[in-house]
């Protein structure tokens, strides 16, 4: 039997704050893609690229804390829950500062990797190095997110997103626009938004904990780092996993790079626009895995059935509303993102591609849900290392001689591709135990 009513009361929250994530992205692009210039929006495009790749591939402390989270959870474990939350803290804040460490070193190496020229180089390393400065603010909230969608608890994660979103807004108007800081400003703009949703975090987490019942004592499992091996463990996979993903979507941006400032810009503006997609997606991915990671911890069948058809449907709807949405208001979303004939001029010609992207990649996404929930990790990374070597690289070496089509089609038949393997496992899991 379908229940959308716990899917709503998980999903609409996280949809609505997975959506201002990539604002992030879209503000910087809009802001600067209005100036005189589209060698600020390139390096900025190819900056932010390099920063999602190192950010995102420690993703899994969003991840992984869900997933241990929404089990304790069905266990009502609370000791469990007051220990995984600051230990996730911990290793966020090492990991961060980890990052900033080798911020001197990693940024030219990247930016080189990148190929973005000797014009861009310069600028996209300053944007590298001051978003970098944010690393342990922008961890710290992946652990603190993953924490309260792993409580069934997505309002928090919403007020965080709100909050940091409007701080980049202001910042980037007043330092982009005001002082004419032009990249750079941007960058700056990111990491005060950075620590500003970290600080509304931390205080929302101790209300909740302050709430539990009374447990022993985690302080000395705190500094025991055994304690730590589960956590590191569930994280493993889901790391390697997310370098695969990340890693195709930084060679996507490189490969545009070498067609030009002008198609770098116009892949930028419409990869944000992907962005938005896949965050909106991911508002229902994470509703699944809450509820499919509570009814495992419970060892309840029927729900863990219930959540899979009901966010399957409501995925598809959003899915399909979301290309829906591309094709009637393109006009206005080509305005907003750039005044540049050159650009307009290509974003139009690549528009299809955009347009196909949220109906092939719902599955992938919702598969995801379910696998993190389960901690069913191992299918994860499986399916995204097939799906690159054996559709992304061979369609684009196949497809060279259609320039940057052939670059949209490898990385579209990537995205079908990862929600097929997912779904192979999942049919071949249906005859097992999840638990």
């Amino acid at each position: 039997m379908l229940n959308h009513r716990p899917v709503f009361r998980l999903a609409i929250p996280m949809l609505l704050s997975s959506i201002t994530v990539p604002l992030f992205g879209l503000v910087d692009t809009a802001v600067l893609g209005h100036l005189d210039n589209a060698k600020y929006l390139a390096a900025v495009a190819i900056g932010t690229s390099v920063v999602s790749f190192v950010l995102w591939s420690l993703g899994f402390l969003r991840m992984g804390t869900t997933s241990m989270g929404a089990q304790q959870m069905g266990r009502q474990d609370f000791h469990g829950l007051k220990l995984l939350i600051w230990q996730s803290l911990i290793l966020a804040l090492l990991l961060g500062l980890l990052l900033i460490a080798l911020a001197p070193w990693l940024t030219p190496l990247a930016v080189a990797l990148m190929q973005s020229g000797d014009k861009l180089a310069p600028l996209s390393q300053e944007y590298i190095s001051i978003r970098l400065l944010g690393a342990p603010a922008a961890l710290g909230v992946y652990a603190i997110v993953g924490w309260f969608i792993g409580l069934q608890n997505t309002r928090p994660p919403l007020y965080m997103a709100i909050f940091a979103n409007a701080i980049n807004i202001a910042f980037d108007l007043l330092f982009v626009i005001g002082f004419g800081w032009n990249s750079a400003g941007a960058a700056l703009a990111s990491v005060l938004a950075d620590y500003s949703g970290l600080a509304l975090g931390l205080w929302m987490v101790w209300r909740h904990y302050c709430r539990f019942p009374a447990t022993k004592s985690i302080k000395p499992l705190l500094l025991s780092w055994s304690h730590y091996r589960q956590l590191l463990t569930v994280n493993r996979q889901l790391f390697v996993r997310t370098l695969f993903l990340l890693g195709s979507l930084s060679f996507f941006t490189a490969q545009g790079a070498r067609f030009g400032e002008v198609t770098l810009a116009a892949n930028a503006i419409l990869m944000q626009l992907v962005y938005l997609t896949s965050y909106g997606l991911d508002g229902f991915a994470h509703a699944t895995e809450a509820l499919i990671g509570k009814a495992i911890g419970s060892r309840n069948k029927a729900a863990f059935q219930s959540a899979c058809l009901t966010a399957g449907l409501w995925s598809a709807f959003v899915a399909i509303l979301f290309s829906l949405g591309f094709w009637l208001f393109k006009p206005g979303l080509m305005a907003l993102f750039s005044n540049n004939p050159e650009v307009n001029a290509l974003v139009e010609l690549y528009y299809p591609w955009l347009l196909a992207l949220p109906l092939v990649s719902a599955s992938a996404y919702l598969l995801d849900g379910i696998f993190i929930g389960a901690s069913k990790t191992g299918d994860m990374q499986l399916s995204v290392i097939a799906a690159v070597l054996l559709v992304f690289l061979p369609i684009w070496g196949l497809s060279q001689g259609w320039g940057n089509h052939g670059l949209w089609l490898a990385f579209t038949c990537f995205n079908g591709a990862r929600g097929l393997f997912l779904g192979i496992a999942f049919y071949y899991r249906r005859k097992t135990a999840w638990q």
